[in-house]
């Protein structure tokens, strides 16, 4: 998954600024303790990001976007 298309889904998900409220500040056991900008600035791939963010909020992320 390309990054566009990962902010783009994440975005959808949440609304702009909730998604990057999210990313910035929303610590997920999934990537290791780090937030989302942490775990992609790290080198974290895309689609491993994007499947923490759906475990940590099944109900927020609607099917057509897991």
């Amino acid at each position: 998954m390309r990054l566009t298309d990962f902010w783009a889904r994440l975005e959808e998900a949440f609304g702009p600024g909730y998604a990057a409220s999210i990313a910035s500040d929303q610590v997920l056991s999934q990537l290791g303790g780090r937030t989302i900008e942490q775990a992609l600035k790290a080198g974290t791939e895309t689609h491993v990001v994007w499947r923490a963010v759906v475990a940590a909020y099944p109900d927020r992320v609607p099917a057509r976007l897991r």
